[in-house]
């Protein structure tokens, strides 16, 4: 006799509830702040983390511990619910980036790139590892090697943050610009040795004797997705589009958004970050003869105004600042942000220079890189799950991401203002003002649609 399973039980309507408070909250708090800022010169990033920050721990936690108690439940499940909401977010603002990647230009700037990333992850890993190991007891968790958290420090710091310089170039028109095309580049081969180097420093904290297995597993895994991408996913990606071109923008916006989310799920499953598919699957659409941009204009919108603003508020939800009270905690914080800015620019524009760009655009990629944004948390985070930092050192590493974030547009801004436009930027400027969308193209979009 089989007995059928018993349905799933839908949310709870006071979960719901709160769930949505939380998120209109959220989006109205970000949209508020991020506008702010962008009035005083910032990018609206900076607002957009503070709207987590005002209604997470750093503030109304200690303010009025009730509310915040029933607003923002500890509870895993219920707090898993808005990062969903905020994934979904960094996943399609990825994907959206990666259209934006001039795949020709990377690789006419390969050894540029080479010597920019190589040198700016380097030279940030090296000084953090040195770091590591002068830290205080009270930094590293109990029972963790000196030397596992002093690796894991180094890999915390050489990593840069792809949405946050993704949504920065966006907000400054610099996608389009071959400084940016060559950040951004720069950027994803950070993001991918960093992950790399996590995953080691990951299996010496957990099992060192397979570290070497672990890491040659991850190379080969990441070889084969390239090789996939490649061989396979173009073809894959221009079917799809030519399929869903025949049903109008809604049914466009559909196929990319299933692609990149698919995508995501696959790099997730071999082990590496989510965004990582997300990026990838975005340069091979905006690669791709068959994409109509214009088609992808309401996406653009929705995810800029409203997924993005959500993922960065969800961010700042994770920040305690009240742990820089502490005095030790303030000191190596200090210490940790003044050497992460100083070997990071350092590097990047060392590496710049050996690449014979100019001081400008030396500048701009120092500037641009060191941007640490959330990718930095999320490592945080990894570190806290493995039991490799504590809540201090935690604290110190968001520290960094978000002081480096608020760093980085002004120098940025400045050092690009001062580096003349090619011939060619001018092309790339036309498909980013296409993919960004006007009034005009929106209200086309919807007739079509």
């Amino acid at each position: 006799m089989v007995i059928a399973a018993a349905p799933v039980a839908v949310i709870p309507a006071q979960n719901l509830m709160v769930l949505l408070l939380q998120l209109g909250l959220l989006l109205g708090l970000a949209t508020v702040l991020g506008r702010l800022a962008v009035r005083f010169g910032l990018p609206a990033l900076l607002g957009e983390l503070s709207a987590g920050i005002l209604i997470g721990p750093s503030l109304l936690a200690n303010v009025a511990p009730d509310l915040s108690a029933w607003l923002l439940p500890t509870d895993p499940a219920r707090f898993h619910m808005i990062d969903a909401v905020g994934q979904l977010g960094v996943l399609l603002l990825v994907g959206l980036t990666g259209m934006h990647l001039d795949l020709g230009f990377i690789r006419r700037q390969g050894r540029t790139a080479a010597w920019i990333s190589g040198m700016g992850l380097i030279i940030p890993l090296l000084l953090g590892v040195g770091i590591g190991f002068l830290a205080p007891a009270e930094m590293i968790a109990e029972g963790v090697d000196h030397t596992v958290f002093a690796l894991f420090l180094g890999v915390a710091l050489c990593v840069s943050a792809i949405p946050v310089i993704a949504k920065v170039l966006m907000e400054m028109r610099l996608l389009h610009r071959d400084i940016g095309q060559l950040i951004l580049s720069s950027a994803v081969v950070d993001d991918v040795v960093g992950w790399l180097l996590l995953s080691v420093v990951s299996a010496l904290a957990t099992a060192g004797a397979r570290t070497g297995q672990a890491a040659l597993t991850a190379i080969a895994l990441l070889a084969a997705l390239v090789l996939v991408a490649v061989l396979l996913g173009r073809r894959v990606v221009a079917r799809v589009l030519r399929a869903a071109d025949r049903g109008g923008s809604a049914t466009t916006i559909a196929a990319v958004t299933i692609m990149i989310l698919l995508s995501a799920a696959a790099t997730q499953a071999m082990g590496f970050e989510a965004i990582l598919g997300a990026f990838v699957c975005g340069a091979l659409v905006g690669s791709s003869p068959d994409l109509k941009v214009a088609r992808l204009a309401p996406l653009q919108t929705l995810v800029a105004a409203v997924l993005a603003p959500i993922f960065f508020a969800t961010a700042g939800l994770r920040m305690d600042l009240t742990e820089l009270a502490k005095p030790p905690v303030l000191v190596a914080g200090i210490v940790v942000l003044t050497v992460a800015i100083a070997a990071k620019f350092a590097g990047a524009y060392l590496g710049a220079r050996i690449a014979r760009r100019t001081k400008w655009e030396a500048l701009a990629l120092g500037a641009g890189l060191n941007s640490r944004g959330v990718i930095e948390v999320i490592i945080a985070m990894v570190g806290l799950r493995l039991g490799v930092l504590t809540t201090a050192s935690y604290t110190v590493i968001v520290l960094v991401a978000v002081v480096t974030s608020m760093m980085a547009p002004p120098l940025l801004r400045y050092a690009a203002s001062r580096i003349a436009p090619t011939e060619d930027e001018s092309v790339r400027e036309e498909f980013f003002d296409t993919l960004q969308g006007s009034d005009r193209e929106l209200v086309t979009t919807a007739k079509e649609a």
